[in-house]
């Protein structure tokens, strides 16, 4: 993979992904910001500037739920001075043309208070760079450059407004709001089983699990 985490995501969002073989590829980070593990089906992608060798005595041979484990993600945080967050449904799809399926009202400088006071707005500033967030009626979908600077979304339903189907509406949304070239990623919770729908319903395919390491503070 010689060209390093964006060639595998570029492949990836087109349906190519690497050999079932049991293997794992230890890739520099594609940032300062950007480190993590990527498990596709019998194939692990670590991207970090640890030292590859120690990153693979950390790895029991033949174990490939190993990578994505709680017991290799500590030692890759304490190597790093990282800690690990949430090991989340990666998921991609294809830009979509014509306006988005509901009202939307761009929130435009994600620092002015109605951006900034939004805890899924908060977050994104932490993961992402160039963060545009739009908010409809009971929710919020945001766009940015997230791991290798692919374009990311994340959506938040507010309580009153769940199970209208406004997480699907506002997914499809991010299809919509995208630029036309290039695809959309997400990033899901699997325990939130209410996201998973709403992701797959708007035309997201799972494409494997990922867990980033943020810097600490």
């Amino acid at each position: 993979m010689d060209d390093g985490l964006p060639a595998v995501l570029a492949e990836a969002a087109d349906g190519r992904f690497p050999p079932e073989d049991g293997v794992v590829t230890i890739l520099p980070q594609p940032s300062p910001r950007d480190a993590g593990v990527i498990g596709f089906t019998a194939h692990a992608v670590i991207f970090t500037d640890a030292d590859p060798e120690w990153v693979r005595r950390q790895l029991p041979a033949g174990d490939l739920s190993a990578p994505l484990g709680p017991a290799f993600l500590h030692a890759l945080c304490q190597a790093t001075n990282r800690r690990a967050g949430s090991i989340d449904m990666l998921c991609v799809a294809q830009p979509l043309p014509g306006q988005p399926p509901l009202p939307l009202t761009a929130l435009g400088e994600v620092a002015a208070a109605a951006g900034a006071d939004h805890p899924r707005v908060r977050r994104a500033l932490g993961y992402r760079d160039d963060v545009r967030a739009w908010q409809a009626e009971g929710g919020i979908v945001l766009l940015g450059r997230g791991v290798a600077g692919r374009m990311e979304t994340a959506i938040e339903v507010d309580p009153a407004h769940r199970g209208s189907g406004l997480g699907r509406r506002l997914a499809t949304a991010a299809r919509h709001l995208a630029p036309p070239d290039e695809p959309v990623w997400a990033q899901v919770a699997p325990a939130n089983a209410a996201s998973v729908r709403a992701f797959l319903a708007a035309g997201f395919t799972p494409v494997g699990a990922e867990a980033l390491l943020a810097r600490k503070a």
